[in-house]
């Protein structure tokens, strides 16, 4: 797969949000995810904070899926 910050940024209404965590406070914890177009399995995670604004992380399907199953690993949660 080609480097994947070589390739356009998702539009703002292409990032869908996910959330947990401190939901009743003023900054919930939330995610933002978008596919990055011109590419399957490619996608594009940031904060949804002002303060994380313009910062995003580049991830193939792949990678997202180990660490969601090394994650829930960790935690002992079932998938």
């Amino acid at each position: 797969m080609k480097d994947l910050y070589s390739l356009p940024a998702a539009q703002d209404n292409e990032f869908k949000s996910l959330c947990g965590g401190n939901l009743n406070g003023e900054h919930e914890s939330c995610v933002d995810v978008a596919a990055l177009p011109g590419v399957e399995g490619a996608f594009a995670v940031r904060d949804n904070k002002p303060e994380g604004a313009g910062i995003e992380l580049r991830f193939t399907a792949g990678e997202l899926d180990d660490f969601a199953r090394g994650w829930a690993q960790k935690r002992g949660l079932a998938l």
